[in-house]
């Protein structure tokens, strides 16, 4: 998808890409309005998304490269973030709101009427210039030239380190992600109220700090707000939703957990952006897709594997006046919460690790070199 994307014009790549996923919820629409849907018509449809997000991500992470000052890099993450965390914030409610009312059909003309917004906008209004990749992707075969953000990366062992760093958070976030509803729905104190809370509360903090990361100056060391960004909130939000025992203490967690995200991921956008060469980009960003993002599925299962058949049992099988019980509680969600404390010492130990990485650290040194 990388080597595609580098070599394919832009635009007609993110229109075709975009297209093809509106077709597919026509098709939904359709068999919905026929009464032909069935569930294995959604894996595949959902297959074809997945695969036209695929191609697309990749070249238009390229395009806003194109199209955005080296100066405004960071404020250009913000604002993505910032319109993720809206999106995460207000689709789950404006979608229950018009289903309520107006049933499926209204959901699916609103979002083919957004695609038709956005795919005159990006048709229209945006000019996406064209740049020559760095080698002759032209002539390569599609194989050999994804190869070359995998040389890439070994090349530059700064990026693929930091892509590892990454790598590894994402496998502690994602465990983290698959033990939260486990922990708040099944806890003394717990319940779907809670969690509501704690999601919302979430979507208010990584919004705020999306809002400050695009207001922030660049920093004068990009890679130590990436390191204190994210073991701040690795030794924060897992040690307070595994020790505290109400829904405020959760929220305090979730606030400081995710308040410093924001300004982690436009950091790590903004070096990415800087260092990796604009005809390399597509494919280099595809490759740290697969690297950091493979650990995710995994944390997912590892999450629910560990909930049910390690920590919930033995926490279960402790004497009534033993330690853990003391620091978890007893009774259904304190495994899951024994589970948060040793992800949270996983990742600041994670944290730590890399903090003494001296190829990430080289990043910053040949970002002020470049500057000079």
């Amino acid at each position: 998808a990388g080597a595609l994307s580098d070599t394919w014009n832009k635009k007609r790549t993110m229109l075709v890409c975009d297209s093809l996923a509106a077709i597919s919820t026509i098709v939904v629409f359709i068999l919905l309005e026929t009464d032909h849907l069935q569930i294995w018509h959604l894996y595949g449809l959902n297959a074809v998304n997945g695969i036209m997000n695929t191609v697309q991500q990749p070249a238009a992470e390229v395009a806003v490269s194109l199209i955005t000052p080296r100066t405004l890099y960071q404020k250009v993450s913000g604002l993505k973030s910032f319109s993720n965390a809206l999106n995460t914030m207000l689709t789950p409610i404006i979608a229950t709101a018009l289903y309520a009312f107006a049933g499926m059909q209204a959901i699916i003309l609103v979002d083919v009427s957004t695609f038709l917004v956005a795919f005159i906008v990006l048709w229209t209004l945006i000019r996406i210039p064209q740049q020559k990749p760095v080698s002759n992707a032209a002539n390569e075969s599609v194989l050999k030239a994804a190869g070359e953000g995998i040389r890439y990366l070994k090349q530059n062992r700064g990026i693929l380190n930091l892509i590892l760093f990454l790598a590894g958070i994402n496998l502690t976030a994602s465990i983290y992600n698959a033990a939260l509803p486990a922990m708040l729905l099944s806890r003394a104190g717990g319940g779907a109220t809670a969690l509501g809370w704690v999601t919302t509360v979430t979507g208010f903090a990584t919004l705020v700090g999306s809002i400050v990361a695009s207001a922030a100056k660049a920093p004068k060391s990009r890679v130590k707000v990436i390191y204190w960004s994210l073991l701040f909130s690795m030794s924060t939000e897992n040690f307070l939703l595994a020790f505290g025992k109400s829904v405020p203490m959760w929220c305090i967690g979730a606030v400081l957990g995710w308040i410093a995200i924001p300004l982690m991921g436009t950091n790590l956008g903004a070096i990415l952006r800087l260092h990796i060469p604009i005809g390399m980009q597509g494919r280099v960003y595809a490759t740290r897709n697969t690297l950091q993002f493979c650990t995710i599925p995994l944390g997912y299962l590892l999450g629910g594997f560990l909930i049910d058949q390690v920590f919930e049992p033995f926490v279960a099988g402790q004497a009534p006046n033993a330690l853990l019980n003391f620091l978890f509680g007893s009774g259904k969600g304190s495994g899951a919460a024994f589970l948060f404390a040793v992800i949270g010492f996983i990742g600041v130990a994670t944290c730590l690790i890399f903090s003494r990485n001296r190829a990430i650290w080289s990043l910053e040194q040949e970002e002020q070199t470049e500057e000079t």
